[in-house]
């Protein structure tokens, strides 16, 4: 079977105030060449298809086409929601979906969906696992103790009853320990969402979303898991970025081809970097893509009067403009290099405890803490839960 793995489609998303939908468009229009190109029978989107948990009116209308488009090519779809999307919106008429081969998850009820496809090697299961946060898979399993994520995430795992003889790939949307991040994810402080790649191990191919940057993982198991990442960049930290889908062939057990499917935006994401007069002139921006979108960064030692509107001239898709000189380079410095800041709760409530009373606190008082901490965090996803 031929497979297409999508993910964080984001539909509808404004990067620094600029609509991306018609870029969104032009870049499913190559998905739908890709898949004719490589004879794709079986389409995976896993998870984050809206940028919001309410979506606007053209973001839905844009799934609703490109869905429309596959079943009339015959292309078999699975989809799971991601923490942007609603799941039980996104799950809407699911029922009626599946008679045209289109399998949408629904919320998360304390076992994975299973869809069974047929191909010339026999059957492949398919387990759908949307967005899950602790505090449902509690809700879910009222009887076991489940401290944090990745004990949450195992006891649904185990929860599944494979068999190892035939072929399993899993769709799920989490942060795994060890992903390349870029700046576009929403992921919570201190790494409380992160999970472990060897959680995926008893399947032969895990399709991940929820991280932007595509790459495989190791699970130390039967198959790799892989974030097939964006089919845009969202970032300017995303700029040496090449986007792709990730292409699969999975013949009989064991045996799998992964590649990636390079797209070409219609706009890029780049940065622009000189004087003003060097950006103005002719000879410079002549036969250039203007009209991507940009970060200027100029290198003027004086501010030069509406510097962005005077350069929109030319370049009409300017997100961001900075200034790269003496006074600033005196006024900033970043000390880590931009990295996310990996720390816990406690680790950030154990230093600060420190610095104020010259010592580390005792082991009564860290058990406190730590549960203060995780109460806290449950209260805030069942508060999110409750608005979706």
């Amino acid at each position: 079977m031929k497979i297409l793995h999508l993910s964080d489609l984001h539909l509808g998303k404004r990067v620094n105030g600029f609509s991306m939908i018609e870029d969104q468009i032009y870049i499913l229009e190559q998905i739908q060449d890709i898949i004719t190109e490589n004879d794709i029978e079986t389409v995976l989107i896993a998870g984050d298809v809206y940028d919001r948990s309410i979506p606007s009116e053209e973001a839905v209308s844009l799934f609703d086409q490109f869905l429309k488009k596959l079943k009339e090519q015959g292309q078999k779809v699975l989809v799971i929601s991601g923490n942007h999307d609603s799941a039980c919106r996104l799950s809407f008429g699911s029922g009626l979906m599946r008679d045209s081969g289109v399998y949408i998850s629904e919320s998360f009820r304390g076992i994975p969906e299973r869809v069974d496809l047929q191909d010339s090697y026999g059957v492949i299961h398919f387990y759908l696992l949307p967005y899950i946060r602790s505090f449902q898979v509690r809700e879910a399993y009222p009887d076991q103790e489940i401290a944090g994520l990745e004990e949450a995430v195992k006891t649904v795992l185990d929860g599944i009853e494979l068999n190892p003889e035939e072929r399993n790939i899993l769709l799920a949307h989490q942060f795994v320990t060890g992903a390349r991040l870029s700046e576009s994810e929403e992921l919570q402080i201190g790494g409380l969402d992160q999970i472990s790649a060897q959680l995926f191990s008893p399947f032969d191919y895990t399709a991940l979303g929820h991280i932007h940057r595509a790459q495989t993982l190791d699970t130390g198991g039967s198959g790799p898991a892989r974030y097939s990442g964006t089919l845009l960049k969202y970032s300017f930290s995303e700029i040496k970025h090449h986007k792709s889908a990730t292409v699969i062939e999975i013949r009989e057990k064991g045996v799998l081809e992964i590649k990636e499917a390079l797209l070409t935006p219609k706009r890029d994401l780049r940065e622009l970097r000189g004087s003003y007069e060097e950006l103005t002139l002719r000879e410079n921006y002549a036969d250039t893509c203007t009209d991507d979108y940009l970060h200027v960064i100029l290198t003027d030692e004086e501010d030069i009067p509406d510097a962005i509107g005077k350069l929109r001239l030319i370049y009409p898709n300017i997100m961001k403009l900075d200034y790269d000189n003496t006074r600033t380079r005196a006024g900033f410095q970043i000390e880590d290099g931009g990295r996310p800041d990996t720390r816990t709760p406690y680790q950030l409530l154990e230093e600060f405890y420190q610095r104020q009373n010259g010592q580390a606190p005792g082991m009564e008082q860290k058990q406190y803490a730590e549960k203060k901490i995780a109460d806290i965090w449950d209260d805030r996803e069942a508060s999110e839960r409750g608005t979706l």
